[in-house]
């Protein structure tokens, strides 16, 4: 079951996996570091509404092989309702409100639709959210940064030290920071700029790094509050006020 154009373009979001970074050479001759991305192809499992789940969202699943023994009853039941291939890895994803299509009663959005990688061709930037790696049980010089004690013979550098507050209050403050589990956190990265698509392979390429590791499942949303493109940032695109105007003067 295919979507239409105005379907698709619904959906704000897809679903990914991290290829692996490399950099990327601009016209200059600078280097900006790269990220490759796998953006999809997605499903529509679900269609949450306002009227009856109270909001409006899509949910999504990443097209790849799985074997179905590997899924639950639940999630074999959830897909089996409208012939859905076994998907792994499932989120929901915002919807943009499209309300010329609302009207027309054309732009409902369908289980079974498909979510490709064109939703970002007039997009400049992206919000990925991903899962950092786990780093295990660390100690306070690696996990907060702490400065540590004298590196002296005899002295222990990389300990917390003394945590007590005396005879007031004579406990722990929460949020105290000590050694603890370190990484494997949902880790928010915003307005990473898109440096290419590629639709024959499903491929984004960003510029900046994405959390997690190699093969890591993603979230890759359009961006909610993309910058505002300054003077001479922009590309060839940007329109330099003084040059213009001096430009202007010329021809008058």
């Amino acid at each position: 079951m295919l979507g239409t154009e105005k379907e698709m373009a619904k959906v704000a979001g897809i679903l990914g996996k991290k290829v692996g970074m490399t950099q990327l050479f601009d016209d200059k001759g600078d280097v900006h570091p790269a990220t490759v991305l796998q953006a999809g192809p997605c499903v529509i499992t679900q269609h949450k509404t306002q009227t009856k789940d109270g909001y409006d969202a899509a949910q999504i699943g990443f097209v790849e092989f799985v074997k179905e023994s590997r899924l639950t009853k639940p999630m074999k039941g959830h897909l089996g309702k409208h012939n859905l291939p076994p998907v792994k890895f499932v989120r929901e994803v915002p919807i943009e409100v499209d309300e010329k299509a609302a009207a027309d009663g054309n732009g409902a959005l369908k289980a079974g639709d498909r979510v490709l990688i064109d939703i970002f061709d007039s997009e400049k930037f992206v919000d990925i959210v991903g899962v950092s790696k786990g780093r295990g049980f660390q100690g306070v010089v690696k996990r907060h940064h702490f400065g540590g004690g004298p590196k002296s013979h005899g002295s222990m550098f990389q300990i917390t030290g003394s945590i007590g507050s005396s005879a007031f209050p004579s406990r722990v403050f929460k949020g105290m920071r000590m050694s603890g589990h370190m990484g494997h956190e949902r880790v928010t990265v915003r307005n990473l700029r898109i440096l290419g698509v590629d639709k024959d392979d499903n491929l984004l390429v960003v510029e900046g790094s994405v959390p997690g590791p190699n093969g890591g499942y993603l979230v890759i949303m359009k961006a909610k509050k993309p910058p505002r493109e300054r003077r001479g940032f922009a590309g060839a695109a940007t329109v330099d006020p003084l040059k213009a105007a001096k430009r202007a003067a010329k021809k008058a």
